[in-house]
């Protein structure tokens, strides 16, 4: 079994592990720096010990569905590749698998179920990649698990269960801060009898003073945390009374069912504004403008308003009881004559206006 002198002096009592897993029967196969995107299928299935550190490797749905094949797996090595999430079920076929190295490659998120069906796994190894969050709730499925590595990551606080059990743990070359988020992580360090491995250089910041102490020994109150804590869910019930006050006052305002209301406020306010503006743009009177207004007729016109105005009046009944003044023939009143300057004239009006002076 060939394992790097970092993972020896890390994990020491790694043989003791091994040798309770029938090392006797491990298969290598090695196929470190071949410049492989994908995990490789043409080995053999009876593989124990698999490594494919210095590839290309992305652990996508097709390097997942390959490493389904392999279930004999003991140790599968997958560092040094270009890993950048560890999905859901990413191993879950692995049921046998005592080590997974995932060290030195680019993940910034781990899913919660990623290492679901790792029953065996002892030791996990996540150091030197980028993540930023992560809970104790990932790793609850491996009930098996003794060491974690989550050195080098960017990791400012890490909530973790007291129910949560190790034996050793690796946190150093994290961006730590000593506040409340990391109490919990501070009680589980001395509370339980994990090991913490290079715990003198395993420190944590102060957001105020930029003071360094250990992440074990720093000196967070758990009074102050508390007080905190109710200060913050008094926030969030100010702001939640708040909308629900704002919520309520708007449901009273509008009697019944409220969208309902609103609804036909809006079509009735609509209705008459297009009834002011058909009202505006179309009255009646516009066409009765239009029926009396004046163009410039030509001779042609003239002469033929005249013959069919004399029809329409020799059709026209003769009134009853008038005198001789009234029956002025309308042929010679309306008779159109063309004036000079091209229009007719209405001779109609004029003797309505002579009557009337």
């Amino acid at each position: 079994l060939l394992i790097t002198k970092y993972h020896a002096k890390l994990f020491e009592y790694l043989p003791n592990i091994l040798n309770n897993h029938h090392i006797k029967n491990l298969v290598t196969c090695e196929a470190s720096g071949k410049n492989l995107s994908n995990i490789p299928t043409n080995i053999s299935q009876n593989v124990t010990i698999l490594s494919l550190k210095n590839n290309k490797i992305t652990l996508k749905d097709i390097d997942k569905e390959n490493l389904r094949i392999f279930i004999k797996l003991t140790e599968l090595y997958l560092n040094e590749n270009m890993i950048t999430a560890l999905y859901n079920n990413s191993f879950c076929n692995l049921t046998k698998l005592v080590i997974l190295d995932i060290s030195s490659n680019h993940i910034s998120t781990v899913h919660k179920t990623a290492f679901a069906g790792l029953n065996q796994l002892s030791v996990l190894n996540l150091s030197y990649n980028m993540i930023t969050q992560l809970d104790s709730d990932i790793f609850t499925s491996l009930k098996s698990l003794t060491a974690l590595n989550l050195q080098y990551n960017s990791l400012k606080y890490f909530h973790i269960k007291s129910s949560f059990k190790l034996v050793k743990i690796v946190l150093a070359g994290n961006p730590w801060t000593c506040s409340c988020d990391l109490l919990d992580l501070q009680i589980w360090l001395t509370a339980s009898n994990v090991t913490m491995e290079n715990e003198n250089n395993t420190t944590c910041m102060f957001p105020n003073t930029k003071e360094k102490s250990s992440i074990k020994t720093a000196a967070i109150q758990p009074a102050d945390c508390k007080i905190e804590q109710a200060s913050l869910e008094n926030t969030v019930t100010s702001t939640s009374a708040i909308k629900l006050k704002s919520s309520a006052f708007l449901t009273l305002t509008l009697p019944g069912k409220s969208w309902t209301f609103l609804a036909g406020v809006l079509g009735f306010v609509l209705s008459i504004t297009l009834l002011i503006f058909m009202a505006a743009k179309c009255p009646t009177w516009y066409r009765y403008l239009i029926s009396y207004s004046h163009r410039h007729l030509e001779e042609n016109d003239s002469e033929m308003s005249e013959q069919e105005f004399s029809a329409d009046m020799s059709s026209f009944p003769t009134l009853l009881d008038t005198n001789n003044e009234d029956n002025i023939s309308f042929e010679k009143i309306h008779t159109f004559t063309p004036g000079e300057d091209g229009f007719i004239e209405d001779k109609y009006i004029d003797s309505y206006a002579t009557e009337e002076s």
